[in-house]
């Protein structure tokens, strides 16, 4: 009788065991501040400066990338869905007005691909440092007979920190406020399981793979900076739930919020997808960002002056796309 091993039962130990030795020098370029721990033990610590805090609060947030992974697969382009795993999760920190501090990662694959893991961490490492973020850790897990050969799932763990008088919430928000909409850069990470209905798997892997590949902007140095200068008084995250949703959630019980289309310019793809399938605006703004990745409620007194901000420092687009009203937390479009 032939003796089993771990590795013959599909799990190979050794090449993990490489694979962290390789992707050492990727993580250490994430190092910042408080980041005091070493690659390779079985926790990562962190020390915030709380000395900066009167009354601090952590914050923590999991997300993955959903679906778009099945294109990056079909594709062979896997450096850009860890950007994506870093933006889902360090972009709903900062709607509470919270700083990003360290991020984990957690990768379970059918059979551990070296090459396509390494991909996969340097977008992490990239959407790491445009977050300021530090990867203090994660886990790459092998499930032979979970996954199918070459599939791979992800999902990413942000920790930030606040000071409780400084939460953003939306209790402030009030009647005659106004909503800033930031661009998007596309797609970003939601919406995925009707794009691949709508599109063919060679349309998503030819005239379409630039576009539906594109990764997620990850708002926290802008958005951080404006909070730091402009009285915001709620923040959404653009994501899976479209503008019905994610604005709803901010709004006190006695406010609602219309939202005038045309006011930006919606992105080619969304219109493509709208054309195509023939989909219903409503349904277009519940499942896709439209073109606005995040969202600020401000007092008229100062909005403009945030938005021409963003454009003059960061290059970053915005439009003021609404108003706050009285009701019921209703979200209008018109």
């Amino acid at each position: 009788m032939t003796k089993l091993s771990y590795k013959k039962a599909g799990v190979d130990i050794d090449k993990a065991n490489l694979f962290i030795k390789k992707i050492k020098p990727l993580i250490k370029s994430t190092k910042r501040t408080g980041w005091i721990s070493d690659i390779g033990a079985f926790a990562g610590f962190f020390k915030p400066e709380i000395a900066a805090y009167k009354n601090p609060l952590i914050v923590a947030s999991t997300d993955g990338v959903g679906t778009k992974l099945m294109i990056a697969k079909w594709a062979g382009k896997h450096d850009t869905v860890g950007i994506d795993l870093v933006a889902m999760c360090v972009n709903d920190i900062i709607t509470c007005g919270a700083e990003p501090l360290f991020f984990l990662d957690y990768l379970a694959t059918g059979k551990l691909s070296p090459e396509i893991s390494y991909e996969v961490l340097k977008g992490i490492v990239k959407g790491c440092k445009l977050a300021n973020s530090a990867l203090i850790g994660g886990e790459t897990a092998e499930l032979p007979g979970m996954y199918r050969p070459g599939d791979y799932d992800l999902a990413g763990f942000s920790v930030g920190i606040v000071d409780r008088k400084k939460v953003i919430d939306g209790s402030g928000i009030k009647k005659g406020n106004l909503i800033l909409g930031i661009a998007s850069t596309g797609l970003h990470s939601n919406g995925y399981s009707l794009v691949r209905k709508v599109f063919s798997k060679k349309e998503l892997t030819t005239t379409l793979k630039k576009e539906v590949l594109k990764p997620t902007a990850i708002y926290v140095k802008p958005v951080l900076d404006i909070i730091k200068r402009f009285d915001v008084k709620g923040i959404a995250n653009i994501t899976g739930g479209g503008f019905y949703d994610n604005i709803g959630r901010l709004l006190p019980r006695n406010i609602s919020a219309i939202i005038y289309r045309g006011i930006w310019p919606v992105l080619p793809i969304f219109e493509l997808i709208r054309n195509k399938a023939r989909i219903d605006d409503d349904e277009m703004f519940r499942t896709f960002n439209m073109g606005i990745g995040m969202v600020l409620i401000l007092p008229r007194k100062g909005i403009l002056k945030a938005r021409d901000y963003l454009l003059k420092k960061y290059k970053l687009k915005s439009w003021i796309i609404g108003e706050v009203i009285r009701g019921r937390k209703k979200i209008e479009i018109i």
